[in-house]
């Protein structure tokens, strides 16, 4: 089965780097009319454009626009940007997320707290409300949020992250059920995968973190930008408020329950 996503423009937020740019990058190999990039940063928005391009990304099908995750004015922008310059706001993937607060809760910063909830939490809301209002709520559409492995289980180090995700893969439950029948809502929950968001949990013990997966590797940023690639596509057309992980084992071959 070929995945196919013509016809459809796509908002990939956090789409600089590792997932955010593999998905765009899949999308625009799949045929999409156009995809838009955001991140706070504009240099690295314009590396990454350049990358893309470099690979075989058609410039004219791909925008790169500056946007912080948890900025309402933003997100309304970029959103209204992404309507006037392909016609259509088809597709958004909530991929932007920060961690600035590891270690136990009963420590943690409180102000790093308000952010990694700021951005991992209350940003694909904000985005969501934008995408939906602006268009999906008149022409359809397929969200596709980036939750993780660490929102469906505990796990040390990473408490407020594993809680701001746990609320995300809740919050894919409820908007999928309030947005039926017009809006697909989907959301994928990664292992550890080899990005630099990641970087703690596996740069310089990359084999040690490897056992911790039944399939014996990492992920890859194109291990999920396929899952989310497929979610967001015509292919999944009857699949609404699934939590999917994609992690190498982790939870199914461990026996742990899946949100």
């Amino acid at each position: 089965m070929e995945v196919r996503l013509d016809g459809k423009v796509a908002v990939v937020t956090g789409g600089s780097r590792g997932i955010g740019q593999a998905t765009a990058a899949l999308m625009l190999a799949s045929g999409a009319e156009g995809v838009v990039i955001t991140s706070r940063k504009p240099d690295n928005l314009e590396q990454a454009r350049k990358e893309l391009v470099e690979t075989g990304a058609e410039p004219d099908r791909l925008e790169a626009m500056a946007a912080r995750a948890d900025d309402p004015e933003d997100a309304r922008r970029t959103i209204g940007a992404t309507i006037d310059r392909f016609g259509s706001c088809d597709i958004l993937v909530n991929n932007a997320g920060t961690n600035p607060a590891p270690g136990p809760l009963v420590t943690v910063d409180l102000g790093a707290l308000d952010k990694t909830w700021a951005v991992n939490q209350r940003g694909p809301l904000l985005w969501c409300q934008q995408a939906v209002t602006q268009w999906m709520a008149d022409h359809g559409g397929a969200i596709v949020n980036v939750s993780s492995v660490g929102g469906l289980r505990p796990a040390p180090i990473l408490g407020a992250y594993n809680i701001s995700k746990a609320a995300l893969a809740h919050f894919t439950h409820q908007l999928a059920m309030e947005l039926a029948p017009v809006v697909r809502v989907n959301a994928v929950a990664p292992g550890v995968v080899k990005t630099r968001l990641a970087g703690s949990l596996w740069e310089g013990r990359e084999e040690e973190a490897s056992k911790g997966h039944p399939l014996g590797r990492l992920g890859e940023p194109d291990d999920i930008a396929r899952a989310i690639v497929f979610l967001a596509s015509d292919a999944a057309s009857w699949i609404t408020g699934v939590v999917l992980p994609v992690d190498g084992g982790v939870l199914g071959a461990s026996g742990s329950a899946i949100s």
